[in-house]
C-alpha cells in the first residue's frame, strides 16, 4: 500500500528518526537529490544504521540510489541492502538495462548478507524522456518491480519547461505511467507537489492523481502526508457502494445473472471485481491503522 511516499534527506538524521512517528505508508531515505556531494558518504552511514530501527517502528522504507550514470550507484547499494529495507528506487530509469544492472547487484547482496533473494523490490522512476518512451519495457523487466513512479521535475527539465501548477505539460505523461502501471498489475505513484504551502493546491493535484489511476502519490513535506492519505482512501459511500455492489452481483452470479442494475448502474464482472479490490484496499488500511494504535 502506497498512498503517501515521503522522502526523507538521507544526510538528516533528525529528520529519519521523525520518520518513526509520522503516518505515511513508505518512506524514501534519499541518497540522490537531496543530498549534496559532500554529504553522499555520511548519508550512506546514516541510511544504513537506520534502516533496522525504522523497521522496528512499523515503517515501510525504501531507498533512493544515485542514478546508474553517476557511478555511486554500486556504493549506495553496498550500504542500503541490510536487514530493515524493503526496496530500491531507481532514479531516471531509461530501460531494462537500468533495471537488471541493479537487479545483479541486489541479488549478489542478498547472498552475501542472508537476505531472501528477491526480498529487495524495485520501484523505478520515470523522470526522463528516454524512460517515459520505455515505461513498459520497464514495468515488466523483473519480477522485483512492484510500482513505477512519475517524477516532473527532471521531465519537464527535458522538456524544456517546468512542472506548473495545473500540470497541463505533464498529463500525457502522467496518464501514460497510470496505465502502463495498471496494465502490468503494478502501483502507479505520482510526482511530488512542490509547493509545501499550498494545501488546496496538493489535494487538487492529489485528487487529480487519484482520477488519472495512481494508487499514491510521493511526497516532500511531512505536513502533506495526511490529506494525500484521506485523498487515496476510499470514502464510506464509496465503500458503502462496493459492499453492496459485491453482494448483489454474488447473489445474481448464484443465479445464472451475469450483469444487474445497481441504483441505475449496470454491474457486470468488471464492477464486480474493481469493488472487490476496492475493499481489499480498505482492509490493508484498517489493519495498518490498528497496528500502528498498538504500537502507540
Amino acid at each position: 500500500m502506497l498512498r503517501s511516499v515521503l522522502f526523507v534527506p538521507g544526510n538528516n538524521m533528525r529528520m529519519i528518526y521523525k520518520a518513526t512517528k509520522l503516518d505515511a505508508d513508505a518512506y524514501i531515505l534519499d541518497l540522490e537529490d537531496a543530498v549534496p556531494m559532500a554529504d553522499k558518504e555520511t548519508a550512506r552511514i546514516f541510511v544504513r544504521d537506520s534502516l533496522q530501527m525504522l523497521k522496528e517502528a512499523g515503517q515501510t522504507v525504501f531507498v533512493r540510489v544515485n542514478g546508474l550514470r553517476t557511478g555511486l550507484t554500486e556504493e549506495d547499494l553496498h550500504y542500503a541492502v541490510q536487514p530493515g529495507l524493503d526496496g530500491i528506487v531507481i532514479p531516471k530509469c531509461e530501460g531494462r538495462k537500468d533495471v537488471e544492472t541493479v537487479e545483479a547487484i541486489l541479488c549478489g547482496l542478498e547472498r552475501q548478507r542472508g537476505l531472501e533473494e528477491g526480498s529487495v523490490k524495485l520501484l523505478p522512476l520515470i523522470e526522463t524522456t528516454r524512460g517515459f518512451l520505455r515505461a513498459e519495457e520497464i514495468a515488466t523487466s523483473s519480477e522485483r518491480v512492484v510500482a513505477i513512479g512519475f517524477g516532473a521535475v527532471d521531465f519537464t527539465r527535458e522538456l524544456g519547461t517546468s512542472p506548473s501548477k495545473e500540470g497541463i505539460e505533464t498529463l500525457y505523461a502522467r496518464s501514460h505511467v497510470a496505465i502502463v502501471a495498471r496494465a502490468h498489475g503494478l502501483q502507479a505513484i505520482d510526482t511530488p507537489f512542490l509547493d509545501i504551502m499550498d494545501m488546496e493546491g496538493l489535494i487538487r493535484d492529489a485528487e487529480l492523481a487519484r482520477r488519472l489511476g495512481f494508487n499514491g502519490k510521493m511526497l516532500i513535506h511531512p505536513k502533506q502526508v495526511k490529506p494525500v492519505n484521506e485523498i487515496f482512501t476510499p470514502s464510506k459511500e464509496e465503500v458503502e457502494f462496493a459492499r453492496r455492489v459485491v453482494e448483489e452481483f454474488e447473489k445474481a452470479r448464484a443465479r445464472g445473472i451475469g450483469a444487474i442494475s445497481l441504483e441505475g448502474t449496470m454491474v457486470d464482472e468488471a464492477n464486480y471485481q474493481q469493488a472487490k479490490a476496492l475493499l481489499a484496499l480498505v482492509e490493508l488500511i484498517e489493519e495498518r491503522e490498528k497496528s500502528r494504535a498498538k504500537r502507540r
